[in-house]
């Protein structure tokens, strides 16, 4: 577990640095992949049992690959390729970054088009609580969930979470037939629901445990008549209980600030229903550092 941490440590300072590398996250193989098979497979492509096929063949391949490099010349391909797959699951945008250009952007057309990029399929949210589920709806997928999935099943782990959200996106719509797609969105569903839990506890130890726990309480009893479903909107509402504690706190101390002849920093120059995004996106990084302290625990602690 130790050179896991290494490796998620080193995979998360690389993609940050340097940037190049996102370039090298495509997938449009897998879509390819999806075309080939359809034809291959024909109509038995189109029973929901089909993402055995669809999914499991280049999971397959990855597994044979992980299990070779266990063991050879004292673990170093093993880790290597470990940093490596992580680093590609990655993302595969910079969720910071593509924060940082809709607070800098010029002018509205700029701030468009960037709102556009950190949304991806989703609709350009017109309130505050739309940007903060944004936010952490592309925080789970980009980085939380390729992150839980790889401590718990390595290489293997990262890539199944990286293309069971690549089969269930709008893209294959025309590549995947109804059932099948249906059951890689069921997938999706699975497992981003403890990533969706890990989250919500991390958010509350980095924020305000009160109002995250609240929020997560209230909205599990609004829903204690319905069917389980994997649903994750708990994240969501604990989201945005806890921006607004870190906005009222944040507006607190700049008012001390001011008190003590200190001007605070001026306000970025954006529209009102971006308020909250500097706040998801500080949010968003405590709890990373959170995750990464916890893995360093449990290895300090000799549990793995």
């Amino acid at each position: 577990m130790s050179a896991t941490l290494i490796a998620v440590v080193l995979a998360l300072f690389l993609g940050h640095v340097v940037t190049a590398l996102a370039g090298l996250r495509r997938y449009g193989w897998f879509d390819r992949w999806l075309n080939f098979a359809e034809g291959i497979f024909g109509a038995a492509f189109a029973s929901r049992f089909s993402i055995i096929l669809s999914l499991g063949l280049p999971l397959l391949l990855l597994g044979v690959l992980q299990a070779q490099l266990a063991g050879r010349f004292f673990g170093v391909p093993a880790f290597l390729f470990a940093v490596a797959t992580l680093i590609y699951c990655w993302g595969p945008r910079d969720l910071d970054r593509d924060v940082e250009a809709i607070e800098e952007a010029p002018d509205e057309l700029a701030r468009n088009q960037a709102s556009a990029r950190l949304c991806e399929e989703q609709a350009v949210p017109q309130d505050e609580s739309g940007w903060v589920s944004v936010v952490f709806a592309a925080a789970r997928r980009r980085w939380f969930g390729v992150l839980l999935w790889f401590l718990l099943l390595g290489p293997f782990g990262a890539l199944m979470y990286r293309l069971s959200l690549r089969g269930s996106e709008a893209r294959t719509a025309d590549l995947l037939p109804m059932a099948h797609r249906a059951s890689y969105q069921h997938l999706r569903a699975i497992l981003d629901w403890p990533v969706a839990h890990l989250m919500s506890l991390a958010l509350a130890i980095a924020g305000s445990f009160d109002a995250v726990y609240g929020a997560w309480r209230d909205w599990h009893t609004r829903r204690h008549d319905q069917s389980f479903d994997f649903a994750v909107g708990f994240l969501d509402a604990a989201a945005l209980a806890s921006v607004r504690q870190f906005r009222r706190d944040l507006s607190a101390e700049q008012e001390q600030d001011r008190l003590d002849g200190f001007e605070p920093e001026a306000p970025v120059d954006a529209p009102a229903a971006l308020a909250g995004l500097h706040a998801s996106m500080a949010l968003v990084w405590r709890m990373l550092v959170v995750w990464v302290l916890a893995i360093a625990l449990f290895v300090l602690a000799g549990y793995v």
